[in-house]
Formats: structure tokens, C-alpha cells, sequence
């Protein structure tokens, strides 16, 4: 589709501004397409290898300062941990730490704790993302909406996601339902941005170009506004997934059952210095590993459709 749409300008101009094209439109668009099109297959091949090979020379640099300076990292934390300036109990090494986090995963608390975690953050984003959608789509093709709500979404993305939390108390008690409020309020925004800006910056001449081509109502929103704008959507639910598991730490802090939240809290209450950071290890790989394992794959994705890959090498 979107090949069609580059060179959908070079139609004749009863093409371009008929209401539909026909079986000729198309092949006389596909012969313009291969006129214009990209270079031999050989070629191809050929500056896909050469790209590869540069990637691999760029990923084996970027892995080596990685390991580098978490190495580096690790030696001064353990070093200033041996030196007494402070106390073991107070800034244990990361020897230490990683101990307490094997144990606690040998007694299965880190993992029950972090599976109720992810429990909460599936439900909660995804009632967020349901929501954030929905509202961003609508905002951002309606002026009336954009106008008032759009202002509304603005002021509450600046809000710190863990002032929900005395409110849904308040409203809900302390129960699950007041931590779900809580995740979802701290998602919803950067989603219902992210949406509105990516259908709103949609390139016009796509447009345009796609109404040319007869596009309308729905499949002009799923073959052309959606996928244009999928960047700067995904943008909004990586950022909203961020503030979705902030918020979900913060609210469990106050929930008495167990979670990784809570574990935080109870290492707090007994000076268990190395528990917290154990779980704060935890905590940040359960979130790397979401971004790793899940949107950093359709980031590529997406990169490599549109051609950002080439502009950031």
C-alpha cells in the first residue's frame, strides 16, 4: 500500500481525483511503481549485507562497553561497600545482594511476590491501553474534543501518577481496586497522547494520496493513518507501561499481601538494606526484560519498515 502510495501523485489527473480506482488504475500504478522503484535485486543483496555486517561491527562495540562499564560498576559498589565508610547492614555489596536475591528466589517469595506483581500490571495496562486508544483515536479527529478533553490529558499527564493513591482510598479503600485505579490513571495519559499525536502528525500527502486511490472510512484509518502513525503509538505505550509499573510499586507499598511492593516495604520495616535492593534488582529486570522481550522487537520492526534504521546508522 504504501508503495503505491508514493507514486500515487504520478497518476493522470482523472486518476487522482476520481472518487475509486479500477483494475487499470492499479496496473498502470504497479508499472509506475516498477518504473520508479528500487534498484536490481543484486544491488539489494548487496547493500543488505553491507548493512549487516556494519550492524554487527556497531552491536559488538555497543556490547562491549555495556559489559564494561557494568564491570566497572560492580567493582566500585563492592569496593565502597568493604571500605567502612558506611555500614554493612546500610550499604551491603553487591555480593552481598545477589545472595539475598538467589535465597529469596530459592524460597519462592520473590517469585510468588513478582508473579501477583504481574498479575496486576497485565490487568491494569490493559485496561489502560483499551481506554488510551480508544480516547486518543477519538481526540484526535474530532476539534471539539481535542479542545477541552485534549487540555484535560495535558494537565493530568503532569501529574505525579502516586497522588492518585490517597484518593483511591479514599474512594475504593484499601483493596485491589484501588491499586488497579492507581496503575491505570498512571498510564492512561502517555497512551491517549501518545495515539493523539501519531494520528494527528500523520503525513497529510498519505492521506491525500490513499483518498486518491479510493480510500475510505475504516480502511483508510487501518491501511494508512494507523500505520503511520504506530511510532509515535508505541511511544505512548512504551512511556504509559513505565509509569503503569511505577505506579503499581508505589501502590504496593501501602497493600499488605505479598508482592514485590510489599517486599520493598518489609525489607524497609526490619533494616534489611540488602532485601530492598535485592527487590529493587528484581524490579528492574522484570522491566527490561518488557521492553527487551516485547517492544523493543516491534521498535525494530518498525524502524526497518520505515527506513528509520538506515537514518540512525
Amino acid at each position: 500500500m504504501f508503495c503505491r502510495l508514493a507514486v500515487a501523485c504520478l497518476l493522470p489527473a482523472q486518476m487522482k481525483y476520481g472518487s475509486s480506482c479500477g483494475r487499470r488504475d492499479w496496473e498502470d500504478l504497479d508499472r509506475l511503481w516498477i518504473a520508479y522503484g528500487p534498484p536490481m535485486k543484486g544491488a539489494q543483496t548487496a547493500r543488505a549485507a553491507e548493512n549487516a555486517r556494519s550492524n554487527f561491527r556497531v552491536g559488538s562495540a555497543s556490547h562491549v562497553r555495556r559489559i564494561l562499564f557494568f564491570v566497572l560498576l560492580l567493582a566500585a559498589w563492592e569496593a565502597f561497600s568493604r571500605s567502612g565508610i558506611r555500614e554493612d547492614y546500610l550499604f551491603p555489596g553487591p555480593s552481598v545482594v545477589a545472595q539475598t536475591l538467589f535465597d529469596g528466589i530459592v524460597r519462592g517469595d520473590y517469585l510468588r511476590g513478582a508473579l501477583v506483581s504481574m498479575q496486576r500490571i497485565a490487568v491494569g495496562y490493559g485496561i489502560s491501553m483499551v481506554l488510551g486508544v480508544t480516547l486518543g483515536a477519538l481526540i484526535a479527529r474530532n476539534t471539539i474534543l481535542d479542545d477541552t478533553v485534549g487540555a484535560l490529558v495535558i494537565g493530568l499527564q503532569a501529574l505525579p501518577s502516586v497522588c492518585w493513591l490517597p484518593l483511591a482510598i479514599l474512594w475504593l479503600g484499601l483493596n485491589e481496586s484501588a491499586i488497579q485505579f492507581v496503575v491505570v490513571m498512571g498510564a492512561l495519559f502517555s497512551i491517549v497522547l501518545g495515539v493523539r499525536d501519531g494520528i494527528r502528525n500523520t503525513p497529510p500527502i498519505f492521506v491525500k494520496a490513499a483518498r486518491n486511490l479510493g480510500a475510505r472510512g475504516v480502511g483508510l484509518y487501518v491501511q494508512v493513518i494507523v500505520p503511520a502513525a504506530l511510532p509515535s503509538i508505541l511511544a505512548g505505550l512504551k512511556q504509559g507501561w513505565a509509569f503503569a509499573w511505577r505506579s503499581l510499586m508505589a501502590a504496593e507499598l501501602l497493600f499488605f499481601s505479598l508482592s514485590l511492593g510489599n517486599l520493598l516495604q518489609t525489607g524497609r520495616d526490619f533494616n534489611d538494606a540488602a532485601g530492598v535492593l535485592a527487590v529493587m534488582v528484581l524490579i528492574i529486570t522484570i522491566g527490561v526484560a518488557v521492553n527487551q522481550l516485547i517492544f523493543a522487537p516491534v521498535e525494530r520492526r518498525i524502524a526497518e519498515r520505515w527506513g528509520y534504521a538506515a537514518a540512525v546508522q
